[in-house]
């Protein structure tokens, strides 16, 4: 039945125009056709087009940053630094920022001292062996006696530590550490940064470093400026290279004698990485009874530089230290150093602490006195020289 709508041709009427040839037809639908064959897929994207989409999103973790394995260490994290804190501590680890309460009782008159630190390339030797925890120590104990030396009590620290690939039990270790040293200072691990960075580290490799607060009464803070000609050096040993000249004597351990981490040395009488991974000491309690006492004038943590560097930074103007080189005995590891390179006298006394790691300056008339206080520690010691007159220069004899 035709449509209601559709009017029925009349074949009476006059036909005005011809029926299209089919074979007309069959060209263009082939036109037509062919140039839909040509036109782009709507999955090959045009010249100058962002790429399409992945059909799977892309994660953090693809990028290389695994955000799950991080919150795991966290956790552990969180449970190393709790260790580590006391009633004045008033918040968790995970903040924004760490909160401490400042004792005024202890503290009436607070001044804040604070250093910042690193391990430096030791951190190399403890990737060769494996051994994590230890650097956590070095870190602590190095900031600690920074500001010791000025009198300060450590009261919080921070830690950072950066890494390309986060291994958990790595970051545990070094923490743990971290941990060990703070509770043996006294000190509380309050916050810090754990940090994935892919691309930027070695695989296996990470950089370490700290911030560390403490508080002294302001008439108690000790800057050198009592300091007189005439005051003795007092010399306090030091359990190696602790953390600094590891550049210089990696290459004559590693590279110039051709030495393995593992290789014993008759020299040093010890394997070469047990000798360069001894911990940097903390001097904290035996400079607490030295101040205690009040028979310090100053005191200089040797570190990198030396005592050649380090000893002038608390010389008061017109003052310089005068060593001598044979008050006390110069450790194996140093010795064999310098043997290794042909290394010069003035290069190997601005690069390592020769075997001191701390320099107390004690007046004279106070010699005795903590001389006593160092023997009921049972703290080695030497008198090592004496403050002269000059400019802020250390001489050797």
């Amino acid at each position: 039945m035709p449509d209601e709508t559709s009017p029925t041709p009349d074949p009476t009427a006059p036909q005005t125009a011809h029926p299209p040839d089919p074979s007309l037809r069959t060209a263009a639908a082939q036109k037509k056709t062919a140039g839909l064959k040509q036109a782009p897929s709507p999955s090959t994207p045009k010249p100058g087009a962002p790429p399409a989409a992945p059909r799977k999103g892309i994660s953090y973790a693809d990028a290389g940053v695994d955000i799950t394995s991080a919150d795991r260490s966290k956790q552990r994290i969180k449970m190393l630094a709790r260790k580590t804190f006391n009633r004045q501590v008033l918040s968790e680890i995970g903040g924004f920022g760490g909160l401490f309460a400042l004792d005024l009782e202890k503290f009436p008159n607070p001044v804040l001292v604070s250093s910042a630190d690193g391990v430096g390339t030791k951190l190399k030797v403890a990737f060769e062996l494996g051994i994590h925890h230890t650097v956590g120590q070095d870190l602590v104990n190095h900031c600690v006696n920074d500001i010791a030396v000025q009198g300060a009590t450590p009261l919080f620290f921070l830690d950072y530590l950066a890494t390309g690939k986060l291994e958990d039990m790595v970051v545990e270790k070094v923490v743990q550490g971290i941990s060990e040293a703070c509770r043996a200072n006294g000190c509380a691990l309050i916050g810090g940064e754990t940090a994935q960075m892919p691309g930027f580290y070695a695989d296996g490799e990470y950089d370490l470093a700290g911030t560390i607060i403490g508080a002294v009464s302001r008439d108690k803070i000790i800057t050198g400026e009592h300091i007189q000609v005439g005051d003795v050096l007092v010399g306090l040993p030091s359990n190696g290279l602790h953390t600094n000249g590891y550049s210089l004597a990696r290459k004559l351990l590693f590279e110039v004698a051709k030495y393995g981490p593992d290789h014993y040395v008759n020299e040093l009488k010890d394997k070469t990485g047990a000798a360069l991974m001894r911990t940097h000491r903390s001097y904290l309690s035996v400079i607490k009874k030295l101040t205690g006492a009040e028979v310090v004038s100053g005191m200089a943590h040797i570190t990198g530089g030396g005592i050649t560097e380090n000893l002038p930074r608390i010389l008061p103007k017109g003052m310089g230290a005068l060593i001598d080189r044979a008050s006390w005995t110069v450790p194996p590891l140093f010795e064999h150093l310098q043997h290794l390179g042909n290394v010069e006298d003035d290069e190997m006394l601005r690069t390592f602490n020769m075997g001191i790691g701390l320099i107390a300056v004690i007046p004279a008339e106070k010699i005795k006195k903590a001389k006593a206080i160092l023997n009921r520690a049972n703290e080695r010691h030497c008198l090592i020289g004496r403050v002269v007159r000059g400019e802020r220069k250390v001489s050797y004899n």
